[in-house]
């Protein structure tokens, strides 16, 4: 049993389960998804809803909002969360120079342990900066699961089934896609909080067998499926020499994409992406997930196009990718670098102005976070809190408050659901005596 139901079990999470509810947020201001700033008392339900107060409501607590900005959470569309572990390994390299003497060689020898330390304190960062939703493909996905179900925020864990570089799997068994089919099939560690998905690293890793294996079983279950797609010109010029198609010509040709209505495909990156590929992704409801710091950072020479994706109607989301390629999961940070990268690769200032970066970095977001604005970086406001936006885009900001479902995950700067001390400590003695010896 995970220690998450343990607790539940011996009833140490009464305190949490009580703290669910609705709350006021007094004399503040909000912005919702059309960007706008609404000012007054408001109502946060649990449902992720909100409403205008009378005064007279039910509720958990009411918060002085006087000094607060109410907004979305960040919802990071590709994670490795546990990577946190590798973050500053192979500063420098290449990608696969990188992956190949970096990263893969680390991870074979990658136990649950480790990835229980470095899951918690990537959770500890995302709470802390205003992200409450992951979308991650690691190894050891029961761990982080059961890890991710204590800390209360949301996430789609898609374990990977990449035969030879599963660690804790032996190559060639099967024994990593059934894994994840019991534990797609089984109960959740917290129902309406932790999903489990299918990940396809990639198709330079993966061979078709593989893909399609991953493929079916996500089409089984109706989970979502999960993989890089085009991140490097390498990568596109190397699956066309081989095929004669280009990575996302080539999936849908061998029928790995599933459609939205089944569960949805993930799709990383997507930085060398043609027009008919673009079609494609479209026509299959897929999330292609911008991460343009990972990208700059192992200088992939691309970056997705975001306007021809937007012109294809193609959903776009947001992502860090793993603390090692981009040494941080704080998405306010990548909804910047987006819309900056946007607007100099196309030589155009009105490509994701701060409302429209804004609704790509909380796409579908049901929960709530605020932010501190007496902190410098968020002044001045401007008339009607007209600058509050931009400001928190491209300057920044304290996050002080994270609601999820109802449940406060962080109040006045303090994270209720982690020791940020304690993970922090944990992970720094678990790089110190494991990764030393690499």
């Amino acid at each position: 049993m995970n220690k998450f139901l343990e607790k539940l079990e011996m009833g140490q999470l009464v305190a949490m389960s009580m703290d669910e509810g609705l709350r006021r947020v007094a004399g503040t201001r909000l912005i919702d998804n059309d960007g706008f700033v609404q000012s007054g008392d408001f109502i946060l339900h649990p449902d992720g809803s909100y409403t205008a107060s009378k005064g007279d409501e039910d509720v958990v607590e009411t918060i002085d909002g006087s000094s607060r900005l109410v907004t979305r959470s960040l919802q990071n569309w590709h994670t490795h969360l546990a990577m946190i572990l590798n973050r500053g390994m192979g500063e420098g390299l290449p990608l696969m120079e990188w992956l190949e003497t970096a990263i893969f060689p680390v991870e074979k020898n990658l136990t649950a342990e480790l990835v229980e330390i470095g899951t918690r304190a990537a959770a500890a960062e995302m709470i802390a900066t205003g992200t409450t939703f992951a979308c991650d493909m690691y190894f050891h996905t029961q761990t982080i699961g059961e890890t991710l179900a204590e800390t209360g925020v949301r996430a789609t864990l898609c374990g990977p089934i990449t035969d030879g570089l599963t660690p804790n799997f032996e190559p060639g068994s099967g024994d990593a896609l059934r894994h994840m089919e019991s534990l797609i099939t089984g109960p959740s560690p917290r129902p309406g909080r932790i999903e489990y998905g299918v990940g396809t690293h990639s198709v330079y890793v993966c061979d078709e067998d593989t893909l399609l294996k991953g493929s079916e079983l996500a089409k089984k279950t109706g989970s979502m499926l999960h993989i890089h797609t085009s991140e490097t010109r390498k990568e596109v010029a190397d699956c066309h020499a081989e095929h004669g198609m280009y990575p996302i010509e080539y999936l849908d040709s061998i029928g790995y994409f599933q459609d939205a209505e089944e569960g949805g495909t993930v799709c990383a990156h997507c930085g060398w992406v043609t027009k008919k590929e673009m079609r494609i992704l479209s026509g299959h409801g897929v999330h292609a997930v911008h991460c343009p710091t990972s990208n700059q950072k192992l200088a992939c020479g691309g970056t997705m196009s975001y306007p021809a994706m937007k012109e294809a109607e193609v959903d776009v989301r947001l992502g860090t990718d793993g603390s090692a390629s981009n040494n941080s999961l704080d998405m306010r940070a990548e909804a910047k670098a987006a819309s900056l990268v946007q607007k100099h690769d196309h030589w155009d200032a009105r490509v994701l102005d701060p409302i429209e970066t804004w609704q790509l970095a909380t796409k579908g977001s049901e929960d709530w976070v605020t932010w501190d604005l007496n902190d410098i970086r968020m002044r001045p406001h401007g008339r009607d809190g007209r600058r509050l936006l931009s400001n928190l885009i491209y300057s920044g900001a304290r996050c002080l408050d994270v609601i999820v479902a109802g449940e406060a995950l962080r109040r006045d700067g303090v994270t209720l659901t982690i020791d940020e001390e304690s993970a922090g400590a944990d992970l720094e003695e678990a790089v110190s005596q494991y990764y030393s010896e690499i």
